[in-house]
């Protein structure tokens, strides 16, 4: 049972790091802010996850089981929440290639927003 209990240890660690590599390879590799921002945000959360399940039946611990739990997640509620603003001031900033995206429901809102800016 000890063995067949680190192999499991052993395989969620390595792809929760593999995970992790992945989501910073497509930081490097991909073409824009919009794609970027995704490979930031998905496999990170889930390899967060792998790796802190990985930990808890590492070290058998109960006590640390909520702890690891709310890591992942303050990292859950935290990661796309960033994701979603810098992908609304890369937006606005002009950041991100509009011709690329298949439907654009933000430019209405950004173009009555600057709108009601300049009737200010």
């Amino acid at each position: 049972m000890e063995l067949f209990l680190e192999i499991i240890v052993a395989v969620l660690l390595v792809t929760g790091s593999l995970m992790s590599l992945i989501a910073g390879v497509g930081l490097l590799t991909f073409p824009d802010l919009l794609t970027r921002m995704h490979a930031a945000t998905k496999p990170q959360v889930l390899g967060f996850l792998l790796i802190f399940i990985g930990l808890a039946i590492h070290l058998r611990s109960w006590a640390l089981v909520p702890v690891l739990a709310l890591a992942w997640g303050v990292q859950l509620l935290t990661a796309p929440v960033s994701a979603h603003m810098i992908g609304r001031s890369g937006y606005r900033t002009k950041h991100v290639k509009r011709e690329s995206l298949y439907s654009d429901e933000l430019r209405t809102v950004v173009e009555n927003a600057s709108r009601s800016d300049d009737k200010d």
